[in-house]
């Protein structure tokens, strides 16, 4: 199986399945098909690549409202500690964090349903993340939670006098006063 669940409602990991021999590799980063067969229905519309250095953190963003959006995250070179908190009010995780080491070799794929919070920490000299997502981007929909709130206890994995971070995710407000409206829908 490609997917694995974690203990997140809705999150999972894709491990898409490596066709490797003495030429390099092959594999599908995405088969709308394969995701169906799991009952993972989403239309993609928008693709997303970002390049940045070793010590960069971004995030943990979100989109809210009608502009709420569903990731499959990877890297596509380098390494990245992938981090998330389910905001979902209802939610058995509401408030916890999940992070899991996205690579350029392990080729792992996070799927972040709407309802998270989404960031991630370079680890590497560099790293290439490109990400698809289920709505559009909206500049007045965007939120976020503070990357270093004290009650997440986040590791990013890079030491804080390396950390590179821009303005606005140094002043998100702390989990306990992010305002987003989500809620937890289980599913039947």
């Amino acid at each position: 199986m490609p997917f694995i669940k974690t203990d997140f409602p809705d999150l999972l990991v894709f491990e898409p399945a490596v066709f490797g021999d003495d030429r390099g590799y092959f594999f599908e980063s995405y088969n709308q098909n394969l995701f169906a067969k799991e009952g993972i229905d989403i239309k993609f519309v928008q693709d997303n690549q970002a390049r940045s250095v070793y010590g960069v953190v971004r995030g943990l963003h979100f989109q809210k409202g009608a502009s709420a959006q569903t990731k499959l995250i990877r890297a596509l070179e380098g390494a990245i500690l992938d981090v998330v908190v389910d905001l979902r009010a209802g939610s058995p995780t509401q408030g916890k964090v999940f992070s899991i080491e996205l690579s350029a070799k392990n080729k792992r794929q996070l799927l972040v349903p709407q309802g998270f919070a989404h960031g991630y920490s370079v680890l590497t000299e560099t790293a290439e993340v490109m990400y698809k997502c289920d709505n559009f981007y909206d500049k007045a929909s965007e939120g976020g939670v503070l990357f270093n709130d004290p009650a997440l206890a986040i590791d990013w994995n890079v030491p804080a006098d390396k950390m590179i971070l821009s303005d606005k995710d140094k002043v998100y407000p702390v989990y306990a006063d992010c305002v987003h409206g989500f809620v937890f829908a289980a599913k039947k």
